[in-house]
């Protein structure tokens, strides 16, 4: 009996890098796979190409299992409740919705242009909640659901040169937290991955200038292989994950990392309010020493403890 047994499940972007692995790694634990993938360029360029989904549904066919293929795009509401359709009709229901369709165009904010802030937030923050909200209903009403969003370390901690990609990501992390709050007397789940793997989109990242930076990110992306985020989405969606709920995770190679929530760090209190000089000789002073430091996502484990 396989982990996902009986089980449905949309995958988004699933005809390349992470999204294609979870999709396998799904239908080999027992999940229909609907594959949706809209054929489009890493910066969401052209569209139409009907062979990335098809391919990894021949590959779930030939090796046993069902699958079915979903050109859509899930910055288009009504082509996310298509999926949704197209799942129960084809498939026989719909109980897992993963997400990790995305696109990068990645700028300066100081040159950032407007189309692309626009088209990446469309993307990843509103595509997250299109698919989820198509499929929520049905997953209140069957009282079974489990959403794997997809974020990423650019959003919790930060990436020059990501300041839209970051800002969708991050927004995903808290559109996880609060739908998990609200559903999971429902028998839902939500819960964020944040995958580093060797990907198309990852490659796309321009290289560091620095020669010893420039080595390290190549040695991490080496290592860091698109299939090691499969198991952990595996294990998200099925049965016997009811008690992961509203959690962040980040997946790279053999490290999987539990993030936590941002919390109050330090306060100042001064009877009567406070004035601007105030705040300037007293408050800021005090709470400087609280300030977390500013870095990116390449620097993130350094100190941190293992188990």
């Amino acid at each position: 009996m396989g982990m996902l047994d009986g089980k449905v499940a949309i995958i988004t972007g699933g005809g390349r890098g992470v999204g294609a692995e979870i999709a396998k790694h799904m239908a080999a634990a027992g999940a229909k796979i609907l594959v949706n993938d809209p054929g489009v360029g890493g910066g969401g360029e052209g569209g139409g190409d009907a062979a990335p989904a098809q391919d990894i549904v021949n590959q779930i066919k030939a090796a046993g299992g069902e699958a079915s293929a979903n050109f859509g795009s899930v910055t288009s509401y009504e082509d996310c409740l298509g999926m949704v359709e197209q799942a129960r009709d084809e498939l026989g229901g719909c109980h897992i919705v993963c997400n990790p369709a995305g696109i990068l165009r990645d700028r300066m904010f100081h040159k950032m242009d407007p189309q692309d802030w626009q088209d990446v937030i469309d993307v990843h923050l509103t595509g997250h909640y299109n698919i989820n909200r198509a499929a929520i209903n049905l997953f209140r009403e069957q009282e079974y659901g489990r959403m794997i969003m997809v974020s990423s370390t650019s959003g919790v901690l930060g990436n020059i040169g990501q300041a839209n990609y970051g800002a969708a990501k991050m927004g995903i992390v808290a559109l996880c937290k609060i739908v998990a709050m609200e559903n999971g007397n429902k028998g839902i789940t939500a819960n964020a991955l944040l995958p580093s793997a060797d990907t198309r989109m990852t490659r796309s990242v321009p290289t560091p200038k620095d020669p010893d930076a420039a080595a390290i990110r190549d040695e991490r992306l080496t290592r860091s292989r698109a299939d090691a985020i499969a198991p952990l989405a595996v294990f998200l969606a099925s049965e016997g994950a009811s008690y992961v709920n509203g959690q962040v995770f980040h997946q790279r190679a053999a490290e999987l990392t539990l993030y936590g929530s941002m919390q109050p760090v330090r306060m100042v209190h001064k009877e009567g309010g406070w004035t601007p000089e105030s705040i300037a000789e007293i408050a800021m002073p005090s709470l400087s020493n609280g300030f977390p430091k500013l870095g990116d996502s390449r620097n993130m484990h350094a100190g941190m403890p293992m188990v």
